[in-house]
Parts: C-alpha cells; sequence; structure tokens
C-alpha cells in the first residue's frame, strides 16, 4: 500500500528560481534560501519518495479565466516547464504519476469532490521554483510528481475548510493505493504578501509565526478563517496558504515538525518546513471499504457488452490521437489533414496503429484504441460520414440494417456545419 512518509511546506515565490537559476549561493543576502532549503533537499535524499504530491496554484499561465476550476488535478505522464513570458526555465520536464492521479482523481470523485483534470500543460513557478531546490535535476528528476492546482486567484474560491477537507479525502486515497508506494505531500505558496494596488509589499512576520504554530498544532482554527480575514493579515496573495490546509489534513492529527525555517528577502517569507506523522496502523477493512465505495458508481458497467466507459486511464492512453481528432475543430487543422494526411498523422506523431485507424476510418477499432466517440463525431464531419454510418460500423451492420431499427429510417445526420456536402454521405463508409 501507498504510504504517506511526512509532508514539506515551502514558498514558491519566483525569487527562489531566481536565486538558483543565478547561482546566489554565495550571496549573503540570497544564502539563507539554499541554507533553508539545504535540510529538506537532504531529507527528500534519506527518505526517498517515489512520488511528490505537490500542491500549488498556477499564476495564470498555463490556466486562464476561460475555464477556471477549483480543484484540478494533474494526470498526465510528464510536466514540461512553462513559459512565463520571459521563455521557460532551463529545467527538464518532470515525470508524472498517471497511475497513482487516477486513483486519487477516482476517490476524491467519490468522496463528492468535483474535480478537474489536467494533462499536456506545462507548470509555472508554483512548482518550479520550489522543485528546482528540493531535488537535483540533471540528467533527470529524482522522483515523479502528481500536481493538484488550486484555484485561488479569481473568486470565490475554496475555503479554508473545503481545503482541509479535501487533504482528509487525500489521506484516504493515497493510503488506499495497492502498489507499494512512498508519498510526500508538498504544500507551497505564502506567506504573507501582496502583490497588486497600494497594498503591494504588505508583509505581516508575527502572522506567519502564529500561522506556522496553528498549521502544526491547530489547524481546525484555521478552517474557520474566511478569506478576508487572512487577507488583512498575510495580504490578498497571502491567502494562498489555504493550500497548506490542504496538506494538514492529509496527514494525520499528531506530526512532529523536524524542520522549519523563515526569511524575508524582499516581498514574500520564505519558509521550508518538514512534517511527519504519527500516524497509527489502519484499521482492519478500512481500506476494502474506501476502495468499494470509489467502485461503486461504475461497478457492473465492465459487463455490459460493447460498453467502454472513456476512464481516465483511457484518456492518458489515448491522448495523442484524441487530441488530433478533437483539432478538427480548427479549420487549418483538418485542411492540413485533407490536403496531406500522412503529414499531418507526422506532424502529431500518431503511432503507426493509429494511423492506420484514421486512415482506414475503423470506427469500431478507434472506439476500442480509446477515443472517445465525439472525437469520432468530428472525424466524420470533415470526411463527409453520417453519425448514423458510425452507428451502423461500430455495430457492425450496414446503414440499411441499421436503419431499420429507426423510428426515422431516412434520416442522416451529423455536426457538420456549412463546410460539409450532404451528398457525400451516400457513398460513405
Amino acid at each position: 500500500m501507498a504510504q504517506i512518509i511526512g509532508a514539506i511546506a515551502c514558498s514558491h515565490t519566483p525569487t527562489i528560481g531566481f536565486a538558483f537559476d543565478k547561482n546566489k549561493q554565495d550571496d549573503p543576502v540570497w544564502s539563507p534560501i539554499f541554507e533553508a532549503f539545504k535540510t529538506v533537499r537532504q531529507w527528500i535524499a534519506d527518505r526517498k519518495p517515489d512520488v511528490l504530491f505537490l500542491i500549488y496554484n498556477d499564476h495564470v499561465t498555463s490556466f486562464f479565466f476561460d475555464h477556471y476550476s477549483a480543484f484540478t488535478l494533474g494526470i498526465g505522464e510528464s510536466y514540461p516547464v512553462a513559459d512565463e513570458g520571459g521563455g521557460p526555465r532551463d529545467l527538464p520536464s518532470v515525470a508524472g504519476h498517471p497511475a497513482l492521479a487516477r486513483h486519487i482523481g477516482q476517490s476524491l470523485v467519490a468522496d463528492e469532490f468535483d474535480m478537474s483534470f489536467f494533462q499536456d500543460k506545462g507548470l509555472d513557478h508554483g512548482v518550479f521554483s520550489p522543485l528546482s531546490m528540493l531535488c537535483p535535476h540533471e540528467p533527470s528528476w529524482p522522483v515523479s510528481i502528481v500536481p493538484l492546482q488550486v484555484g485561488v486567484l479569481q473568486f470565490p474560491v475554496p475555503s479554508a475548510k473545503r481545503c482541509y477537507k479535501l487533504g482528509q479525502a487525500l489521506r484516504r486515497a493515497l493510503e488506499s493505493y495497492p502498489e507499494d508506494t512512498r508519498v510526500a505531500i508538498v504544500a507551497t505558496g505564502g506567506l504573507s504578501h501582496q502583490v497588486h494596488g497600494e497594498r503591494a509589499g504588505f508583509k505581516n512576520p508575527a502572522w506567519d509565526a502564529q500561522f506556522l504554530d496553528l498549521i502544526e498544532n491547530d489547524p481546525v482554527r484555521l478552517t474557520e478563517m474566511t478569506q478576508a480575514e487572512l487577507a488583512e493579515l498575510g495580504g490578498m496573495e497571502g491567502a494562498e496558504v489555504i493550500m497548506w490546509l490542504v496538506m494538514r489534513g492529509a496527514m494525520s492529527a499528531n506530526i512532529e515538525k523536524v524542520h522549519q525555517t523563515y526569511y524575508l528577502p524582499s516581498m514574500t517569507g520564505i519558509v521550508t518546513a518538514i512534517y511527519e506523522n504519527k500516524a497509527s496502523l489502519a484499521v482492519k477493512g478500512e481500506t476494502k471499504r474506501h476502495l468499494a465505495h470509489m467502485n461503486q458508481q461504475l461497478a457492473g458497467a465492465a459487463a455490459l457488452s460493447g460498453t467502454y466507459p472513456f476512464t481516465l486511464e483511457r484518456s492518458v492512453k489515448s491522448y495523442r490521437i484524441n487530441k488530433y481528432l478533437h483539432e478538427m475543430i480548427v479549420p487549418a487543422h483538418r485542411a492540413h489533414f485533407r490536403n496531406d494526411p500522412e503529414s499531418s498523422f507526422e506532424q502529431a506523431g500518431l503511432s503507426q496503429e493509429e494511423r492506420r485507424l484514421v486512415r482506414e476510418l475503423d470506427w469500431r477499432g478507434l472506439i476500442h484504441h480509446g477515443v472517445i466517440f465525439f472525437m469520432l463525431e468530428k472525424l466524420g464531419a470533415v470526411v463527409g460520414v453520417s453519425n448514423l454510418h458510425i452507428y451502423a460500423a461500430m455495430r457492425g451492420q450496414t446503414l440499411e440494417e441499421f436503419q431499420q431499427t429507426r423510428n426515422a429510417p431516412n434520416a442522416l445526420y451529423s455536426v457538420a456545419g456549412k463546410e460539409q456536402s450532404l451528398q457525400e454521405w451516400a457513398t460513405a463508409k
């Protein structure tokens, strides 16, 4: 079973990444940052976690306000460094852990958290600023990560209490994961700071000290605080410390703080802290009960002949071809496909099997491969194949055989717009 070996809390200010990239280790102004992270880096090296569950907020880099979610879990295979305006930092991508991520996601949804999921997105300084200090990165990072993005920049945001409850659900998810996996939880952000308006530069070291005491010894008191109260004491952007409550909720009630530092070089109080569990052993049967709870909603679906629920596993496995087909909504992409399909396959990096499936319009094969139906619908609109043709092909029937089971046997339709000629349907596969 997976084991939570401890938790790390640290700021994610870009100051940290700047000091690292500019080799400021020997500069007396910057060296305290390196000293603070040195202990945490050694703890990771000694305890050897397999995965860092990393709680952060994106700074309107990879997530914009066209779709902004409260809790967004990364389920992808890897995560590159995001370009925040001046080009990405010179760091390699970090591996994800899709199997653990989808287990966590399924567990959190079963516990009635309405999660969003992401892959194929870069991570900004919310992740890579502290990560560059936590672990070596050459030739590659020694750990994989599961990132949780918390939407704290556009109100309304999750309450402190909701974040704490999410942490409690996260603990159930992690401790029910069936593989022997060592997990360290990393909470990033804070402490007191404000970066906008006439209050920019606000800091409150006294509140920072009180917060650190409460997060360790009495976190429930923090869960009662409003965003306005947190902003008054710690600055508007400093209210992102609610993310620390996700970490604290995932730990046992009794913890031991084995390290803590605080340094305020500029805008943000830079903190590093390490907490270790004093957890009791699992109660007999609780993991089995939780796994049954997680699987309740789809129990029996696998027995439905010809039915393939589009799970997180299928989403990750077939992300590339689903993305390729989804881009049929872009005029330039579908023009490229129509004019030179082999070149478009190559550009998208499709496998030979994926190319064959698209080339042959193997509708049933595409479903079996992991393509969601609504991508078939888009491909059909581009090549002149109606939805009804696709339905019949997936059933292994001719169009005529399928239409005999309908109340409108002559009806053909598609999502195609003005580019589609209906006459093409007469000869479509």
